[in-house]
Order: structure tokens, then sequence, then C-alpha cells
């Protein structure tokens, strides 16, 4: 019997020990990859301070009194917390919503769109990271009170 020929490729390198310690801290991850996992950060911080939303949501509402000592947790703190580290909390959060539906309309847009490609991804991460982060400091520039 004969047999069929068969192209050869040339064997792709194997990888079996990585070493965590060594090998991860010099992985130049791509900016669509960092976008990507800011995304899930995003989405676990949002949900990780869910039970903070909802007190501020129901405490802001609730009635003019409370309305008041709301806002005067952002300004005199509570107990020996001090009011800015409330708004740095804000401001996480104001930072984590903006980036999670900026990159959220990324990734829904790619789909819709089949817009899948290196480029495009990079340039639309550049735009996600930049557009998210110029938002934050727009905000948290209200928030500290700078206008």
């Amino acid at each position: 019997m004969t047999e069929l020929a068969t192209p050869t490729r040339p064997q792709r390198p194997e990888f079996r020990n990585i070493h965590a310690l060594k090998d991860l801290p010099s992985y130049r991850l791509p900016l669509a990859g960092i976008v990507s996992i800011l995304h899930r950060v995003s989405g676990a911080l949002m949900f990780l301070l869910l039970p903070f939303i909802i007190w501020m949501f129901d405490t802001s509402v609730s009635s003019e009194y409370s309305y008041a000592r709301f806002s005067a947790l952002f300004s005199a703190g509570l107990g020996f917390v001090p009011g800015w580290f409330f708004k740095l909390v804000a401001l996480a959060l104001i930072w984590a919503y903006l980036h999670h539906i900026i990159a959220g309309l990324r990734h829904l847009w790619m789909d819709v769109a089949h817009a899948v490609s290196k480029e495009f991804g990079r340039s639309s991460a550049l735009v996600t990271l930049v557009l998210s982060i110029a938002l934050t400091v727009v905000l948290g520039a209200k928030l500290f009170g700078l206008y």
C-alpha cells in the first residue's frame, strides 16, 4: 500500500512549566486585553459595592433630613472614617460604571458590526480608556468641588 503524503508543518514550541513569578510580569498584554480585564474588574467592583450603592440611593431619596445626613457624610465623614474616603469610593464607582458601560458598548459594536481586527481592537480600546478616564476626571473634579 502507498501512504498519502502529508504536508509537514513546523512544530510550535510547547510550554509546560510556566513560572508565574518570573514569566508573567514580563508578558506585555495588548491594550484590548487590558480593557477586557478592566471591564471584568469594573463589573466586579460594582457588584461588590452594590450594598453601598443601594444605601446611597435609599439615603438620598428618603427625606430631606436623610439627604442632609448623606451630604454631610461626604464632607465631614462618619465616625473615624473621613469624608474624602467616601468620595474616593464614590469616584471608584463612577469610574467602574463609566468604564463598564463604554467597554460594554465597544463589545456590542464589535459583535454587531463584525469589527474584529487587530487595528480596530487597539483603536477602540484606546478610545475606551481615554473616554472613561476623561469622564471620570471631569466628574471627580465635580465630586471634590473643583467647580
